[in-house]
């Protein structure tokens, strides 16, 4: 056992907080603790919704200051993950170039068909292997380039949100792989930017860097930030910088045949493959195929996760009724089973604000029984969350060719039992629910990786089912959720 623990700093910023998060291994266990926390969340300016970036760096700035102050000498590096898709552009001399947009800007809207007019679907996703959403990299630039926006012909530089952080940590400007590959930009059979592909939607190839793998050391930490927080001269480490990338490194399995579940604002669900999966069927089904750590792709789908739940609660908030996702979770446990379901596909269910009034209209013009109460409002999410989770689950054995039994939650979302719980009835599957911290214990993996601390991912892996508590949920009452499960194909068919 190390006389001293090495300790790293990971930086997990998501749509709802961002957190500094400390990581000791004493050459046996790791243990994580967090040193700062700090709201996140869109900035409506005008009739757009923008990242705070700035205000995002100053709370990284302080994060590394609690760090160095906790951990003086034995800090041994750093990494950061965000969210996917969004970017920043930066002009000539490095400035930024206006507030970056938030995915959930409406600027978007319809944008994938006006695109889908110049580059047929079929040959976007035969280069890129990306599901079609609209807030895509890919469809946020093609917006810009038909408003004729000012701010992509002034651009040289475009970075993802954890590209434009490490490049203010580290003075390095590139791209990392697993959040390059989220942009629908990237070719996955050629592993280089789709140059033909953006050249034909008018969108600038000079704006895209080098594509940095995961497990890189970027360089030092910058000497004035150092300095300023006190901190050592640490390397900056190229992490698998698409939040979901680090969450998936994690994963407590064993062997192959599993599937995962991140589980945040978002659910992204799929399994771990060596290489891409693209083909009519894969189209078909709107898979993604997203870079991981060790030259791996995560296959998956993004669903759309707590985000109905996140706002239904800021929405009673704001009428007086504070809840937290305990409380809420309680209410609907006591609240009728599979009476009212709705599809977390539909569109309306995108937009931040006036969920609940949403989630009843959908019942509601289903002929669905409407849900009143708060418990039966959040039921009604949970429950239509985990047949959504079945239906998915079907489409990756189907594609992948293989019977996949046991599914891990991992992830903040982990921490609700009932949807844990949910799941497994919906699915039949086994269901393993964490590391809460997943994100972060993935990201620390990175930087192991990267300073030589582990030799393998499975090494990794293995190191996280010893130092994190898990909870096995297994299949109960199933009959009722085969029912469910065709009443839930029906009103999906008709939203889709």
């Amino acid at each position: 056992m190390a006389s001293t623990p090495v300790r790293y700093l990971a930086f997990d910023l998501g749509a709802e907080s961002g957190r500094a998060m400390g990581a000791s291994f004493d050459g046996e266990r790791l243990a994580l603790e967090e040193l700062h926390r700090f709201p996140t969340g869109p900035v409506r300016i005008l009739d757009s919704l923008h990242w705070d970036v700035l205000r995002f760096w100053c709370e990284i700035q302080t994060g590394l200051a609690k760090a160095a102050g906790a951990y003086g000498e034995s800090l041994a590096s750093l990494g950061l993950d965000t969210w996917g898709v969004d970017f920043a552009l930066l002009a000539a001399d490095d400035t930024l170039i206006g507030n970056p947009y938030h995915y959930r800007d409406s600027r978007t809207n319809g944008i994938i068909e006006a695109a889908c007019r110049v580059v047929p679907r079929e040959e976007i996703y035969a280069q890129t292997g990306i599901q079609f959403l609209q807030f895509n990299t890919l469809f946020q630039l093609y917006a810009m380039v038909r408003a004729g926006s000012p701010a992509l012909q002034m651009a040289r530089t475009l970075l993802t949100m954890p590209d434009l952080f490490n490049f203010w940590l580290s003075g390095v400007k590139t791209n990392e792989f697993t959040n390059a590959t989220t942009t629908q930009c990237y070719d996955t059979r050629r592993g280089a930017w789709a140059e033909s592909l953006l050249e034909r939607l008018d969108i600038p190839v000079r704006l895209f860097q080098e594509v940095t793998r995961p497990c890189s050391v970027l360089e030092l930490l910058r000497e004035p930030l150092a300095d300023e927080a006190g901190c050592p001269s640490i390397p900056v480490v190229a992490v698998g910088s698409h939040d979901t990338a680090s969450a998936v490194a994690a994963v407590p399995a064993e062997g192959n045949d599993f599937i995962y579940i991140s589980s945040g604002t978002w659910s992204l669900m799929g399994v771990e493959n060596t290489q891409a999966l693209v083909n009519s069927d894969t189209l078909a089904h709107d898979f993604t195929n997203e870079g991981g750590l060790n030259h791996t792709f995560r296959f998956l789908k993004n669903i759309m996760g707590m985000w109905p739940l996140q706002e239904c609660r800021r929405e009673w908030a704001r009428a007086g009724q504070s809840y937290s996702y305990d409380d809420l979770t309680a209410l609907a446990a006591g609240a009728p089973a599979l009476r009212s379901l709705i599809d977390p596909k539909d569109a309306r269910f995108l937009p931040p604000g006036a969920m609940a009034g949403r989630v009843q209209a959908f019942c509601a013009e289903s002929g669905q029984p409407v849900p009143q109460q708060p418990g039966e409002v959040v039921r009604c999410i949970l429950e239509s969350l985990a047949l959504e989770y079945r239906r998915i689950k079907e489409s990756l054995e189907l594609l992948n060719g293989r019977r996949l039994g046991v599914i891990h939650i991992i992830g903040g979302g982990s921490r609700n039992r009932l949807l844990n719980q949910f799941t497994a009835d919906a699915t039949g599957c086994r269901v393993v629910a964490g590391p809460v911290e997943a994100t972060a214990a993935g990201n620390v993996l990175a930087q192991m990786l990267a300073l030589g601390h582990l030799t393998t991912l499975a090494e990794g892996r293995a190191l996280v089912r010893k130092s994190f508590e898990m909870s096995v949920f297994e299949p109960q009452a199933t009959a009722p959720w085969d029912e469910a499960y065709r009443r839930y194909l029906g009103l999906a068919g008709k939203s889709a």
